[in-house]
């Protein structure tokens, strides 16, 4: 009885093993079949490019350039991905070699195309753009008179650009006005310092207003760091409103200085293994840690101030204050072309420590504050009230309460929310 036992299942077993190889074999037959098709379908659309070559070439009113149609070509099919992915010429792509040297002549934006409408991210601080008052969310409309239709990022990007002294006219659409605004703004040599202001506002409280993810920006901001926690730091407020962003490993950087080491900062994810990336903290001996933060971001805040407000946010290291962010999580790799020319596509996606996706989701802050802009006879009444308790005290004030007060009086609203909210947190902790 045992032995027929055993031989049955000796059978069975051989039986299962021909069905599963011949699955597996079906299986490796079914996806060779799929991937002769793929090839098949490739051949017979280039097929159909190469035949649209010849017919311009042969009966196109104007001789045209083989390299022009397919130059031509391929800007059209990476612009048909998404706004990001682009084909740049040899020229195009020296210009944004130049963009990534950190000093070049144009006005100080940063743009993009959102709903296939040229709109800017954000006026780079004390740059013409930002003088001038050119707002995160303003739609372009014209450029120099020329209507800005189907223009890609490269070309906006080299009609903005010029040398420094020369003019450039351009319409907005201002949807929070509901109007068109124009403005003739004066070109000049960009450089950016990623980190604009680091005081203290009052006692206690620390600012940094960081305005760009540079090469040099975690050394600037460990000096700036340094500095406050010098002067007996209880807590920080991290102003990355109108941060257009800047480079990954600078973001991981940045936000691993507040957070454990390893501990992810950012992952990335796409469709090929090698691109799933985990980005983790690698600051040893992190002595950044044991004070409050609250980090103001708004519309302007994109791409690696994302990333590190996302980081903070879902750590619960840091508060976040101020309207929801831009939302552009994705990552560009540039492929150099044996021609000087180059390809630029996007191959992956930002996700925060917990798994949400930042493009075009953004970043909610956990205290939604709007921006509220200051009227100027409010301006006026503060000028005539220091007047007046001037004239009242009989004394002039020293340097330093002057100082004091000068700073109180620069606050916008979401800037004196996040000192209340901060100095809660502080009061709270028994910090």
């Amino acid at each position: 009885m045992k032995k027929r036992i055993v031989l049955l299942l000796i059978i069975v077993s051989f039986v299962l093993g021909i069905t599963a190889h011949n699955i597996s074999f079906a299986e490796k037959a079914d996806k060779e079949v799929q991937q002769k098709q793929k090839v098949d379908d490739l051949y017979k659309e280039l097929e159909l490019f190469s035949d649209a070559v010849s017919i311009i070439r042969a009966d196109y009113v104007e001789e045209k350039k083989s390299k022009d149609l397919i130059y031509g070509a391929l800007k059209g099919m990476l612009a048909s991905l998404d706004p990001y992915s682009q084909f740049m010429d040899p020229d195009t792509y020296n210009e944004m070699k130049v963009e990534t040297g950190g000093e070049f002549g144009g006005i100080g934006i940063e743009i993009t195309l959102k709903d296939d409408l040229l709109t800017i991210i954000s006026p780079i601080d004390d740059t013409p753009a930002y003088k001038a008052g050119l707002k995160a969310g303003d739609k372009i409309v014209k450029i120099d008179g020329a209507i800005i239709k189907d223009i890609t990022l490269i070309e906006a990007v080299k009609k903005l650009r010029g040398k420094p002294g020369t003019d450039v006219n351009i319409i907005v659409l201002r949807e929070a006005d509901k109007k068109l605004l124009e403005f003739t703004i004066t070109r000049a040599i960009i450089k950016i310092a990623s980190i604009k202001k680091a005081e203290i506002l009052e006692p206690g409280i620390g600012y940094i207003r960081l305005a760009e993810f540079q090469e040099n920006t975690p050394k600037d901001l460990s000096e700036a760091l340094k500095k406050l926690e010098a002067e007996n730091l209880k807590g920080l407020l991290l102003d990355l409103r109108n941060n257009p962003g800047g480079l990954l490993d600078v973001a991981v950087e940045v936000g691993g200085k507040f957070i454990q080491e390893g501990k992810v900062v950012v992952s990335t994810k796409g469709r090929v293994e090698t691109q799933n990336i985990e980005f983790k903290s690698r600051n040893k001996n992190n002595h950044h840690l044991d004070y409050p933060i609250v980090v103001l971001i708004n519309g302007g805040s994109a791409s690696a101030s994302e990333i590190v407000a996302g980081a903070l946010q879902d750590y619960k290291r840091a508060i976040l204050l101020g309207t929801k962010s831009f939302g552009k999580g994705s990552v560009q790799t540039v492929v150099p072309m044996s021609d000087g020319s180059a390809v630029r596509l996007t191959t992956s996606k930002y996700y925060t420590p917990k798994g949400r996706s930042i493009h075009g989701e953004g970043i909610m802050p956990d205290i939604l504050v709007e921006y509220e802009e200051r009227p100027m006879k409010d301006k006026e009444v503060d000028k005539e009230a220091a007047l007046l308790e001037k004239l009242l005290e009989g004394k002039e004030k020293t340097p330093e309460e002057k100082t004091e007060e000068k700073k109180k009086k620069e606050l916008d609203n979401q800037l004196l929310r996040a000192v209340d909210v901060l100095k809660g947190i502080i009061i709270y902790s028994g910090k």
